[in-house]
């Protein structure tokens, strides 16, 4: 480009992110700069070469054992007496043994040689006992203890083939035919599952393609639907398998980058300002995105989520300068981010996409784009050095060491923010962010010291309130006893005063009957 700024050593030209043939679509540094087209042609060229290096290896041992074999024999044959046998002519005395010999040693190499086929062919590879078993008998991650994830995926996947009708069924066998075939191969390596679920891509992409008349769109809504049924069950068998070294690649990738946590906004050039709260907002949901990629199982997933991430950092570049923002600004920004977020499992991830994404979406597009400038930034993460950041070998070293840090003023040896607040918010808003946060706590302290004093005096009241009841109602019954006076009975009109003028009592009249 004609117009290109000094990145310090992180500026890429767009033609690197290109595979290396020149075919134009994008490569990709696990695939040594090719695409995943130019790569799986040369990946099977480098195979076929080395199964016919082995095959004339095992022929020239052969042939070697055979001449050995051949001349010790001879040697037996010629030390035998000459009275042994009637010899017509001198040099027709081993005659009948040597032809037993070599029809011996046909049927024997006739031998060899089927056994040095099935030995390179790419079928032994496979258990043959199993295959009549596994053939019957359909795997346990297709038929009990799937995951809610799985069944939802299965479901979806069979409404979204009931519109294709026949051609859909026969996806849907195929499809499930592969699981179980992928599921038995517990001995292939990485490159060979990657390159099995590669075919099977291709050959169904070519069926569909056959079938929807060349219509592309339709073959990619299709297959986008195949990428996420296959991979969903079979993304505990090869994510990270254990015939890698991605798991090593992962922890030593986290530590440098813990490492590196001292690379300051500054040192890597990048055009954002994160003061302002939307690009601030912006950073926040793309560390999120790069973060969530690993809690994804389905590749197309995965590359979302880079692409969610990117668009974010694009939006946060855009709004810091006021201008539409450029690719030398991205790659600078992703590796801030990346450097930030430490995602989890990231070279994992990476391969995970390279070996079993849908190759067509990784060569061009907008996701392809986003997931190779992604391998960039892995890649200069790995080797990021003094003269990458504008420092000196022995800067690097002591930031690197811990002696030292670049966010302290080395002239004075206090932080830039020392002062007010208003200086702490200027030079890092990461400080400023802290202080307040420090004063939020320290309000905090305080009150629940106040609310913790209050809450022991109330306790203190509450127990103490019972005894001074009690107390007070015994002094009160001691100042005023209580005196219980014995009750006087008396006749029911004792106490009528007004006896004399109530007519005399009734008395019984008796009526003669």
């Amino acid at each position: 480009m004609s117009q290109r700024t000094e990145r310090r050593g992180i500026h890429v030209d767009q033609s690197d992110l290109l595979c290396k043939k020149g075919c134009g679509y994008y490569g990709n540094a696990a695939w040594q700069g090719l695409c995943s087209k130019c790569w799986r042609e040369e990946y099977q060229r480098v195979r076929q070469k080395q199964i016919q290096d082995d095959w004339a290896l095992a022929e020239k041992l052969q042939r070697e054992e055979e001449a050995a074999y051949a001349s010790s024999h001879g040697a037996q044959t010629q030390s035998q007496p000459q009275s042994a046998a009637p010899q017509p002519h001198p040099g027709h005395a081993s005659l009948g043994p040597f032809s037993k010999f070599e029809e011996k040693k046909t049927n024997e190499k006739t031998r060899k040689v089927t056994t040095v086929k099935k030995f390179f062919s790419p079928s032994s590879r496979t258990a043959p006992k199993k295959d009549s078993q596994e053939g019957r008998t359909p795997s346990p991650s297709l038929s009990r203890h799937a995951s809610f994830e799985t069944d939802q995926v299965s479901k979806d996947f069979m409404d979204f083939l009931k519109n294709l009708q026949k051609p859909g069924r026969e996806i849907h066998k195929q499809s499930r035919a592969f699981i179980v075939n992928m599921l038995s191969k517990k001995d292939l390596s990485a490159d060979e599952l990657s390159e099995c679920v590669q075919d099977f891509y291709q050959n169904m992409a070519d069926r569909l393609m056959s079938h929807f008349k060349g219509s592309s769109e339709s073959v990619e809504q299709v297959m986008d639907q195949v990428e996420k049924f296959i991979m969903t069950r079979l993304y505990k068998s090869v994510f990270c398998p254990e015939t890698t070294d991605d798991e090593k690649k992962d922890l030593a990738t986290q530590k440098r980058i813990r490492a590196l946590h001292w690379v300051t906004i500054q040192m890597l050039c990048v055009s954002m300002d994160e003061e302002i709260p939307e690009v601030s907002e912006n950073v926040v949901k793309a560390i999120t995105d790069i973060i969530e990629m690993d809690s994804k199982r389905v590749p197309r997933d995965k590359l979302t989520c880079i692409t969610s991430c990117s668009k974010q950092i694009f939006s946060a570049i855009r709004t810091t300068k006021n201008e539409p923002a450029s690719a030398d600004d991205f790659l600078p920004a992703l590796i801030y981010i990346v450097l930030k977020a430490n995602p989890p499992r990231l070279q994992s991830n990476i391969q995970y996409i390279t070996r079993f994404c849908n190759p067509s979406r990784l060569m061009t597009g907008e996701d392809g784009y986003y997931f190779t400038n992604l391998c960039c930034a892995a890649a200069f993460i790995e080797k990021l050095d003094a003269q990458s950041l504008n420092l000196s070998p022995e800067e690097f070293e002591r930031y690197m060491s811990g002696q030292a840090s670049p966010r302290i003023n080395s002239s004075d040896g206090e932080w830039p923010g020392a002062g007010t607040a208003q200086d702490v918010a200027a030079t890092n808003p990461v400080l400023a962010q802290l202080n307040h946060n420090l004063e939020l706590l320290s309000g905090l302290s305080s009150r629940q010291e106040s609310v913790m004093e209050a809450a022991q005096s109330l306790q203190a009241d509450l127990l103490a309130w019972p005894v001074a009841v009690q107390k007070e109602v015994h002094d009160i019954l001691e100042k005023y006893p209580l005196e219980i006076l014995p009750r006087k009975v008396s006749a029911i009109d004792a106490n009528n005063m007004d006896n004399d003028n109530l007519p005399p009592p009734l008395t019984p009249q008796v009526f003669a009957g």
